[in-house]
């Protein structure tokens, strides 16, 4: 009996594993796979799929369904939060060049004027300076077709003039004082992407008796990408190396980035264990990230610069700043972005950018604005009820959606829920503002004149090395009456009154946007922020501190 008892076991248990991987099988079958004209084929894993491959084997025409693919992709994400977002293959590679080290282009600076693309910069040793492209020329044809008009967008420009490392695009050229087109053939090479906009020494004088002012360094940063850290911390050590002792560290209307970027930033002022920033989501594991005590700058006094289009990994590095009691934040209250986004790829090139986490400052609060799923309309056009409602001028004015109180290191208590609120408010001094001021302004004419007073000039003001130079020049030129003459044949009258009252301030712009024509953000920035009221009270502030 023993002898066939075992062999028995064994085919029934080989019977009913059959059985059961045979029913096993056709659950699955019946669930990936249906017959169609004699056919077996796989389903597909969802009723969009279906909807799809049913347009794509039976609709009456033929169809680009890759198309027609991205429309429902992005039509599908603005179901979500404001912040996640479908990337076409088409726009892949301008997309993530915004925040890599470097893309592939011609190496220029553009502005768009009277549907013509202006170069206001050439980068120095790029594809463009090596054939003799100079700043002010006007780009009219683009691989021998007209390229000026109503279509000339700097999406146009963009995708035009980016390409792939070591193709050529061949350039029609008008410059100043030459009658004809100039042809330039330029190869595509890496073009840099720069975060660091600027950073300078702002030196104030010793009052009478007291020993010498301690010297600060400003640091203008614009975005956080793959380089900005390394960017941050040369700027910050060459600015020591010229003896400063105090810094500023400039995030207005800087959208933020990539994250690790930031925390790598607040690193170098925090203490070690310090909390930096924390993560955490639905099927996101917490993430925290702290000072590893290893910064340079961990005891030098500190001002955070923000404002209201501040977002993200700057509300990171400002609310980490904050939460530590590690520096007074001034400006006005930020964007409000507390989510993490991450890039996942498809196959055919394009990417979504899906929200996976929320992220926390130290003391734990979440400052992402409210939303609604799919109302992207009402969550743009924040900003434009913060402006109505008067938060801009004033800090009464600023309402929290979350009113939990958190407390900072020291205790103090800030709050979450919509923005960084600024240690110190600085609302918009409008005392210099006029009718003629923001007619002239809000249509770019104080832009306008400075490129056209700056290109007709460039031979005599490009002498200059020095801003402060420049700016005595631009000063003893007394170039206003051009500019009202500039306005008023685009149809703004002058008015005596309202031109006295905003002269200082027009000067001040004007003059800054000729220097930037001439020399770039280097004097540019050095120029504007001396008179700027936010950065003004942050030097205020930095003396208090010891």
């Amino acid at each position: 009996m023993k002898k066939y008892i075992l062999p028995s076991i064994s085919i029934l248990c080989i019977l009913v594993g059959f059985i059961i991987g045979n029913a096993v099988s056709n659950k699955v079958n019946a669930q990936h796979f249906y017959i169609r004209n004699g056919q077996l084929m796989m389903a597909p894993s969802s009723k969009a799929d279906q909807m799809l491959q049913l347009m794509q084997q039976s609709y009456v025409d033929t169809l680009n369904i890759d198309s027609i693919t991205d429309i429902v992709l992005d039509d599908l994400v603005k179901q979500l939060d404001p912040h996640s977002s479908y990337i076409p293959k088409k726009d892949i590679e301008l997309v993530n060049s915004e925040l890599s080290g470097s893309f592939s282009g011609i190496g220029v600076q553009f502005t768009i004027q009277n549907d013509t693309v202006n170069i206001v910069a050439v980068i120095s040793g790029g594809p463009s300076e090596h054939v003799g492209v100079l700043a002010g020329d006007k780009i009219v044809m683009v691989n021998d077709s007209t390229f000026v008009g109503k279509g000339t967008t700097n999406e146009r420009v963009m995708h035009t003039l980016r390409g792939p490392k070591g193709t050529e695009v061949k350039l029609g050229i008008m410059r100043f004082g030459t009658p004809e087109i100039l042809n330039f053939t330029i190869v595509r090479g890496d073009i840099p992407v720069h975060s660091v906009d600027a950073q300078f020494i702002i030196e104030q004088p010793a009052a009478s008796g007291q020993r010498s002012a301690k010297k600060i360094g400003f640091i203008r940063v614009n975005k956080f990408g793959e380089t900005t850290y390394k960017e941050f911390i040369n700027a910050l050590a060459e600015l020591r190396s010229e003896g400063a002792t105090e810094y500023i560290v400039d995030l207005r209307e800087n959208s933020g980035g990539y994250l690790d970027q930031a925390v790598k930033m607040a690193n170098e002022f925090l203490q070690a264990g310090d909390l930096i920033v924390y993560s955490e989501g639905r099927a996101y594991p917490r993430y925290e990230a702290r000072a590893n005590g290893g910064g340079r700058f961990k005891d030098v006094p500190l001002v955070v610069l923000i404002d209201n289009f501040s977002a993200s990994a700057s509300e990171i590095f400002a609310g980490a700043m904050q939460d530590n009691d590690r520096a007074q934040i001034i400006g006005r209250r930020s964007f409000g972005k507390g989510l993490v986004q991450q890039q996942f790829p498809f196959a055919d090139g394009s990417a979504v950018r899906l929200t996976v986490a929320r992220y926390y400052t130290p003391s734990g609060r979440c400052i992402q604005k409210p939303y609604k799923l799919g109302d992207n309309e009402s969550y743009r056009q924040d900003l434009e009820e913060r402006f109505e409602h008067g938060e801009f001028y004033s800090a009464d004015s600023i309402h929290f959606a979350d009113t939990t109180t958190y407390r900072t290191k020291k205790g103090r208590i800030v709050y979450g829920g919509g923005g960084i609120m600024p240690d110190i408010f600085v609302g918009r001094d409008t005392t210099q503002h006029s009718p003629y001021f923001n007619i002239v302004s809000n249509r770019a004419f104080t832009y306008q004149f400075a490129y056209r007073y700056a290109d007709t000039h460039r031979k005599q003001l490009a002498k200059y090395t020095k801003w402060q130079d420049l700016e005595k020049h631009l000063l003893a030129a007394n170039w206003l009456p051009e500019f009202v003459t500039f306005c008023e044949q685009k149809g703004v009258e002058p008015n005596e009154e309202e031109l006295a009252k905003s002269k200082a301030l027009l000067v001040r712009i004007v003059n800054a946007y000729i220097v930037r024509d001439i020399m770039g953000d280097a004097g540019f920035f050095p120029l504007f922020e001396r008179d700027d009221d936010i950065t003004k009270r942050a030097i205020e502030a930095l003396k208090g501190i010891d």
